[in-house]
């Protein structure tokens, strides 16, 4: 391109990109799994937990918050918080102990887990009436529709081989997945933020099929889709709005 901005490294990943490009959660989810939560909130385990977008915010309402992750570089980059501690560990071998947790939720990961293994943790650390919540945020919307059409040729078809299998069960918002749970009604919430090209495209960065992208020797796919979007999206500091639905599969164990 003539101005230059298709030739940035606009794709870097890691956690680090992870804390400042994915997107937190709306206060009402957190809001809503305290109220649904009995009392007294006094220990919230989050697994999965990434940097911790969901972990602090769970911290509003619970006195403890455990955040559990097996990626050494997410944990080495979490989002520090006074209420809040982080440990390496599978969603399948929760290293706590047994009846200590009112809450057990998953946000963007449970799509990963062995989710028999993980039920019986959750079941094990949960005391009675525990609520186990798997949260997850589908396919984003852009606006205008022509940077969304754009984006969506490029999710569903030049990137979309290089998604992992389980990346299904997002895009199917955890509907088909089983939930051996008493299942609770969740209220609809998305998540909606204005972001630079910048922003987007490092959120893009933090994508599993990114780095397998990466991984294949295929930027070119990476760089023509940055190429053709900055086109469209015009100058790097123009803010445009992007929203994710949030679906959610709660329970009480």
């Amino acid at each position: 391109m003539a101005n230059g901005r298709s030739t940035k490294n606009w794709f870097e990943h890691g956690g680090r990109a992870y804390v400042r490009f994915r997107p937190d959660y709306p206060a009402g989810l957190t809001r809503f799994l305290a109220e649904t939560t009995a009392p007294p909130h006094d220990r919230a385990v989050d697994v999965g937990c990434g940097n911790g977008q969901l972990t602090v915010q769970l911290a509003t309402y619970f006195n403890d918050v455990i955040g559990l992750d097996p990626s050494a570089d997410q944990i080495a980059n979490v989002i520090a918080h006074e209420r809040v501690r982080y440990v390496r560990a599978p969603a399948e071998n929760i290293p706590l102990p047994d009846r200590c947790a009112a809450l057990a939720t998953a946000g963007q990961a449970a799509h990963w887990f062995d989710l028999p293994r993980f039920y019986d943790e959750a079941r094990r650390i949960g005391r009675q009436n525990a609520v186990v919540a798997l949260i997850s945020y589908g396919i984003l919307r852009l606006d205008p529709s022509g940077l969304n059409e754009r984006f969506s040729q490029f999710h569903r078809r030049e990137i979309g081989p290089f998604w992992p299998p389980e990346r299904r069960l997002v895009d199917t918002g955890y509907a088909d997945i089983p939930f051996p749970f008493d299942e609770l009604p969740a209220p609809e919430f998305s998540i909606e933020r204005t972001w630079k090209l910048g922003d987007f495209l490092g959120y893009v960065a933090t994508w599993s099929a990114t780095q397998r992208v990466v991984e294949a020797g295929r930027r070119d796919i990476l760089e023509k889709f940055a190429s053709e979007l900055s086109r469209l999206w015009g100058p790097e500091d123009r803010k445009r709005s992007v929203m994710w639905p949030i679906s959610m599969r709660c329970g009480r164990m």
